[in-house]
């Protein structure tokens, strides 16, 4: 316990919470002046609510630890990140960010916890770490050889052969399978094959790198679906969008 009166019991909750409040609120100015989606409000909040947590535990010797607390509170920050998580066809955004608000936890903690110099430097450190150090990465980060680029964009060509009866449905499926991925729709038709009863759906895409898998895995689906005669894939030359 940290209080010997109820006066000392007040003071000293407010002055923990305000300094929460405070590291809190100076982690988040960066990430909003950045704009990003954890900003100011997420990053205070979340740090007034871990040393909210930990000063339970303190106020509440009996039934749990501080340390133990604080290792929930990890766990439940924890979800709060992979929420600012964003995938892009193949990459990641958000990272940094998930891990700065799981800093003002800790930050947070240790504030709940009255220790105010470690909060600090907390505060300092997750500060140079997200305005210093992101020229530093650019600098270190490997450079493409001159005869490489980064991935290109990639044309695909995807072709379901079907019933005229299903052609609607089988649409449907291609353009929901696509949808789900970063891949830009450029054209949907559908031909008579004359003499057969069926039509030929396809579909023209462009992705932003090579993602064979996605196309393989539309083919297992489609190919299960009942009135689907053939599926096939294949990649076209890259064309350009012109301005």
């Amino acid at each position: 316990m940290f209080f010997v009166s109820e006066d000392h019991l007040i003071l000293e909750v407010l002055v923990r919470v305000g300094s929460a409040f405070a590291c809190g609120a100076l982690i988040g100015v960066e990430r909003q002046w950045r704009g990003r989606s954890a900003g100011l409000r997420t990053n205070t909040l979340v740090c007034v609510g871990a040393a909210l947590f930990v000063l339970l535990s303190s106020l509440t010797p009996d039934d749990a630890s501080p340390s133990r607390v604080a290792a929930q509170v990890v766990s439940g920050v924890g979800f709060l990140g992979a929420g600012v998580i964003i995938k892009e066809g193949g990459s990641l955004r958000g990272i940094n960010t998930a891990a700065t608000l799981w800093g003002s936890a800790a930050v947070g903690s240790l504030c709940g916890a009255g220790m105010y110099i470690p909060a600090a430097a907390g505060v300092i450190a997750i500060g140079v770490g997200n305005a210093l150090l992101r020229p530093v990465a650019r600098v270190v980060e490997p450079k493409l050889p001159p005869d490489r680029t980064a991935e290109e964009p990639v044309d695909y060509e995807f072709t379901a052969i079907c019933h005229d009866g299903e052609e609607a449905h089988v649409r449907a499926l291609v353009v929901q399978a696509m949808a789900a991925e970063a891949f830009s729709l450029n054209g949907l038709h559908s031909e008579d094959i004359e003499g057969t009863g069926r039509v030929s759906v396809v579909a023209r895409l462009t992705s932003p790198g090579r993602d064979d898998r996605v196309f393989e895995n539309a083919v297992s689906r489609l190919s299960l679906e009942r009135g689907v005669t053939s599926v096939r894939w294949r990649v076209l030359p890259h064309q350009p969008v012109g301005p």
